[in-house]
């Protein structure tokens, strides 16, 4: 009985034996499988490219930077079409003395508009003190943001016309309209030089982020130059939508607005003496109104959006926290030292010009010949012409890839010194419809000439500074602030004789185009100009361990 039980207990325990050597190899080579596909796991992947991954990051790098281009081009031009759409209609309801005294009989509008530009002209003038200051401390692309939420708001006051609402808002244009332009200058021209980093992503003075050869990015400036002002100028078109569509409809015929006018061109003084004062044949709803101006709203929220999220930051962050960290004292005096510079001082009248022709184009030809007559329907025409002309012949600065970087600017001189000496001699007669070719073909010519002239500054002063990317803010400050005195200058003289105000602009184009030989010729012979020395980034260094002391 002793033997069957053992022999019972052994066959039941022969399933707990240990396992054979098979099953140990079996679990030998699990292991084996599980440490190979860790290591492929972790390892270098077999099908990966460095170089071709390298190459799809530059290329996402450098469709950004179109981006960045297409988004303030676009984002400045909703918002001046917005701007100067406003403008105009405001002022010609402003004018009309019925709607005055209608719906605001003690409010004194025309003083108020009288102030109000005044607040966007002059205010301007001080624009070098503060310009970079705030350009440094905010960063170009919120400087942007920042200046195009300010036109916003000027478009938000119409809702309340009241001095204490447009007054406030148009001194706060005139506070912003440097540091956009200036900003605007420097944005277009920082992402020629970051396109030219992501092309050449492989060469040593880019990965080690030193000063970039000289003309390296010329090229991409060029072509960022021509496609912003090639959408900006659209600009002047979609800005005369309020006019055509809406107040068009409620215009009186000519013979009632120029029943006094009796010269036109070159032969007035002032605007239009003789216009008449009651310009509306009635009074607009104030509903139809109110929803123009929050379309116009809209648009402005839409292009302070564009800057917001479509923007990418025009330097890397290190770049920004250096730029700050020269002092604010410097900061504000570097634009009065780098007038030093021969280059920069001898531009100084086609900067005041740039201001002169774009002005009298807008206010005095299309005023003073067109309007004077045409009529005031025909406003709208004459200004999209304009406008179109000037953004279709902003390509011509393209041929600057080929050619020397004194076509743009004296074939633009060229055109208008014909079309100026031209105006002198050219005094239509009121309420006369056959010159409507004519002035058409002035307004073309004229955008041609503007379209040169705006492309070809921005272009030189890029080509002359870009590889200065610590200097941007500065040159691009110097040359707008110009333009906004020959802007304040223009309001001035709004009661001068046809003939001295043109006599002004063709000195100046003269003294420009002069100026800028002299430059030119200094360069080619390579005298040596004078740079003010930017100081070396101050940083805080502070350590993380307190002394015995502290």
């Amino acid at each position: 009985m002793e033997a069957a039980d053992r022999e019972v207990l052994i066959r039941d325990a022969d399933p707990f034996v240990a396992p054979p050597n098979g099953g140990i190899n079996e679990l030998l080579n699990v292991d084996q499988e599980e440490n190979a596909q860790e290591q492929e796991f972790l390892g270098p992947q077999a099908e990966y490219n460095e170089e071709e991954e390298e190459r799809k990051y530059y290329r996402r790098k450098r469709l950004g930077v179109i981006k960045n281009v297409l988004a303030a081009s676009v984002g400045a031009m909703i918002l001046y079409s917005v701007y100067m759409g406003l403008l105009q209609m405001q002022l010609i309801l402003h004018y009309d003395m019925t709607y005055r005294e209608v719906k605001y009989s003690n409010l004194g509008l025309e003083d108020i508009d009288h102030k109000m530009l005044m607040g966007i002209n002059v205010t301007p003038i001080i624009g070098l003190l503060y310009t970079p200051v705030l350009i440094r401390f905010l960063g170009t692309k919120w400087m942007m943001f920042l200046a195009s939420g300010i036109y916003a708001l000027f478009v938000s006051t119409n809702y309340w016309e009241r001095y204490y609402t447009l007054v406030p808002s148009a001194v706060a244009i005139g506070v912003a309209i440097v540091p956009l332009w200036a900003s605007l200058g420097n944005y277009i021209t920082r992402m020629a030089q970051q396109y030219y980093e992501y092309v050449n992503y492989r060469e040593e003075h880019v990965q080690e982020q030193k000063k970039l050869p000289k003309g390296a990015c010329h090229s991409y400036i060029i072509v960022f130059q021509s496609i912003f002002f090639i959408i900006f100028h659209l600009s002047f078109v979609f800005a005369e939508f309020p006019m055509r569509f809406v107040l068009n409809g409620y215009l009186r015929e000519n013979e009632h607005i120029l029943k006094n006018v009796h010269n036109c061109g070159a032969n007035i003084k002032g605007v239009i003496p003789g216009f008449n004062t009651t310009v509306l044949s009635r009074l607009p709803r104030s509903m139809l109104l109110i929803q123009v101006e929050s379309v116009l709203m809209g648009f402005a929220f839409l292009s302070m959006i564009i800057f917001l999220v479509l923007c990418g930051a025009a330097y890397r962050p290190t770049e920004e926290i250096d730029l700050r960290s020269i002092g604010w004292g410097n900061i504000f005096q570097l634009p009065f030292k780098h007038l030093r510079d021969y280059r920069l001082r001898l531009l100084c009248p086609f900067f005041i010009y740039s201001g002169f022709e774009q002005m009298f184009a807008i206010t005095g030809f299309s005023l003073s010949y067109g309007v004077c007559a045409l009529g005031l329907d025909k406003l709208w025409l004459l200004i999209l012409v304009y406008g179109l002309s000037c953004s279709v012949f902003s390509s011509l600065s393209l041929c600057l890839l080929r050619l020397p970087r004194w076509v743009c600017l004296v074939g633009g001189a060229v055109v208008h010194l014909v079309l100026l000496v031209a105006l002198l001699a050219f005094s239509p007669t009121p309420k006369t419809p056959s010159y409507l070719g004519p002035l058409l073909a002035i307004s073309v010519l004229w955008g041609l000439g503007s379209a040169l002239n705006k492309t070809g500054v921005s272009t030189l002063l890029g080509m002359l500074y870009g590889e200065e990317k610590e200097r941007l803010d500065f040159v691009f400050t110097i040359y707008h602030w110009w333009q906004a005195i020959a802007i304040f200058i223009v309001y001035l003289w709004s009661n001068m004789p046809m003939r001295a105000k043109l006599s002004i602009v063709l000195a100046t184009l003269l003294l420009a185009c002069f100026c800028y030989g002299v430059m030119e010729r200094r360069l080619a012979r390579k005298i040596p100009f004078r740079l003010p020395r930017i100081p070396r980034p101050r940083h805080k260094v502070t350590s993380h361990r307190l002394t015995a002391e502290e």
